[in-house]
């Protein structure tokens, strides 16, 4: 009796030191799962603080708007110089031009400047005309050295693209029939285009 009652005794003993070992592991195990759980919390939290915060890339975006703006104000400072500096030298060209036209011109002048004078004392007309005939061959030759042509009409065909008929008469012969009979103001051609149509008579 005495033996089963410690045999008894033991198991109750062993029972209980399996359920307080029971118990410990279970603990551990609880333990170990929330430290675990708590390591990936920090790493996340850890991974999430390295991703930049939206404030940066505002920041960046703020940035490089700014950038574009300064360099587009740079590119139309930089065309509206060029557009000002190319019409200021497209003038002084022009001027430059028209001066050394009246330079060269100048000398026709004091051509007639002396015509005129010798013109008042003058006896023999044919040397006075002489005197003219020069002055207007040279007139041309300064003119055809700027591009300067005059257009020969007499005979030719009637040509919109030249000529200006003030009006229409019968043609003295066939063969000018369309065509230019008279011309009443010379045409001219600078550097072979029309800036002045020859006004005409032309034969029907």
């Amino acid at each position: 009796m005495k033996k089963q009652t410690k045999k008894s005794v033991k198991d109750v003993a062993e029972n209980k030191k399996e359920d307080i070992t029971r118990e410990v592991n279970s603990k551990q195990t609880e333990i170990t799962e929330e430290l675990s759980g708590e390591e990936d919390t920090e790493k996340s939290d850890e991974g999430q603080e390295t991703l930049p915060p939206c404030e940066t890339d505002i920041e960046q975006l703020e940035t490089t708007i700014a950038d574009l703006k300064d360099k587009h104000l740079r590119l139309f400072s930089e065309f509206d110089n060029y557009r000002k500096r190319t019409t200021k030298e497209r003038i002084e060209l022009f001027k430059t031009a028209s001066s050394e036209m009246i330079i060269d011109l100048l000398t026709i002048l004091d051509d007639f400047d002396r015509a005129n004078k010798s013109f008042e004392t003058a006896t023999d007309c044919d040397s006075v005309k002489e005197g003219f005939e020069l002055i207007h061959s040279k007139l041309q030759n300064i003119l055809s050295k700027k591009g300067l042509e005059s257009m020969d009409s007499q005979g030719k065909k009637f040509d919109t693209d030249f000529h200006e008929a003030i009006t229409e008469i019968p043609a003295p012969t066939k063969n000018l029939k369309s065509k230019v009979v008279d011309v009443v103001e010379k045409g001219y051609l600078l550097n072979g285009k029309v800036i002045r149509f020859a006004k005409v008579v032309v034969g029907k």
